[in-house]
């Protein structure tokens, strides 16, 4: 909810979604509205691992809206290669996998 909320009114740098999530409609509709609202978005493997990044056990997804002024630099660099691996490719990725035209 708090990343859907943060995603709408554009308080977000980012999403990282975790591939493991069950049931998985819990996150499967982040893709497209983080697409509706050109915020960057990527899948990493293990919801487990994306909960290390926020000290607790496991976690869905996370949403970045804060960053500290020395890993700007770092961020808009991760940010780039995520618009290009994810955002970019949507339509490529869509005929691939969805069977689309």
């Amino acid at each position: 909810r708090r990343v859907r909320e943060a995603v709408v009114s554009t308080q977000s740098t980012g999403v990282v979604i975790a591939h493991d999530v069950d049931p998985i409609e819990l996150v499967v509709w982040l893709p497209a509205l983080c697409r509706k609202m050109n915020v960057p978005y990527c899948i990493v493997k293990g919801k487990a691992r994306l909960g290390q990044l926020v000290h607790k056990k496991t976690a869905a997804a996370v949403c970045l809206t804060a960053v500290k002024p020395e890993d700007k630099n770092a961020l808009n660099n991760l940010i780039s290669t995520v618009k290009t691996n994810y955002n970019d490719r949507f339509d490529e990725i869509r005929k691939t996998w969805g069977g689309g035209n």
